[in-house]
């Protein structure tokens, strides 16, 4: 079993900061990448940002340049360091890693529960 747990979201006024945590638990192998995705009222989930085992990252455009993730991996936690925030930032944020559970040749994806942020202008 593996258990994504996120903490770290709020209210904050537009160009303020947060950070958001994700800490992954349980019966772990290996885990192949780790990111965050949001999804505000009426829209579909997107990926907000990305990291890989080996440190690449990817993000996507409406955040780039103010949004960081990062990975301390022998933790495997994840952060999203999220400055000069928007109004449109506005959603529930959704912790995802693609994990390898201990006993297992395969890889899934696995969700943490949703934190809330809300950006007010």
């Amino acid at each position: 079993q593996v258990q994504l747990v996120e903490s770290g979201g709020g209210l904050v006024q537009a160009g303020g900061s947060l950070r958001l945590s994700c800490v992954a638990s349980g019966s772990i192998s290996s885990i192949n990448a780790m990111g965050w995705y949001r999804q505000a009222p009426g829209k579909q989930r997107e990926l907000v940002a990305g990291i890989s085992s080996g440190g690449a990252t990817n993000y996507a455009d409406s955040v780039k340049g103010r949004f960081t993730i990062s990975d301390p991996n022998a933790k495997n936690t994840v952060y999203l360091q999220m400055n000069s925030l928007k109004p449109e930032d506005t959603a529930v944020y959704y912790c995802n890693a693609n994990v390898r559970p201990s006993g297992s040749w395969l890889a899934r994806d696995y969700w943490g529960q949703g934190t809330q942020v809300t950006v007010s202008s």
